[in-house]
């Protein structure tokens, strides 16, 4: 039974840290591009700002899947390194949108939150995707 308690606190602590970096995803996201995301996705149902910022939470979700997954014996060990890489991958997607938005033409920002699909959504999309993987790659 102890193994149960132990098992749901540790999963509970994991749990907080992978909802903190989620959040701390849709600030970045928020703060890279232009106007209130919740109100680009939710009231004026912009597609491009939802795929970039479902891109973001699902590529820190899988670096927190992958560090979860082959976290050390130690769980003090293992919870510090989760938040550690989650943000790493963080930074590395906000360092890969600016990168993507100085080599391309116009602003990145505001394409993203354009009413019209704009294909610069699936560039930066696959590159927070490509980053996640890079990550998730080097903690395994």
């Amino acid at each position: 039974m102890s193994d149960i308690v132990n098992g749901l606190g540790r999963a509970t602590a994991y749990g907080g840290l992978g909802l903190v970096l989620l959040v701390l995803g849709i600030v970045l996201v928020d703060v890279l591009t232009p106007g209130k995301l919740g109100r680009q996705i939710w009231e004026e149902r912009n597609r491009n700002a939802a795929m970039v910022l479902s891109s973001a939470l699902l590529g820190i979700g899988g670096i927190v899947f992958t560090s979860i997954w082959t976290t050390y014996e130690d769980f003090g060990k293992g919870l510090v390194s989760t938040a550690a890489f989650g943000l790493l991958g963080l930074v590395m997607m906000a360092v890969a949108f600016l990168v993507v938005d100085l080599i391309t033409p116009g602003r990145l920002g505001a394409a993203l939150v354009e009413p019209e699909p704009h294909p610069a959504v699936w560039v930066t999309a696959s590159c927070n995707l490509a980053v996640s993987a890079i990550l998730s790659a080097s903690i395994a």
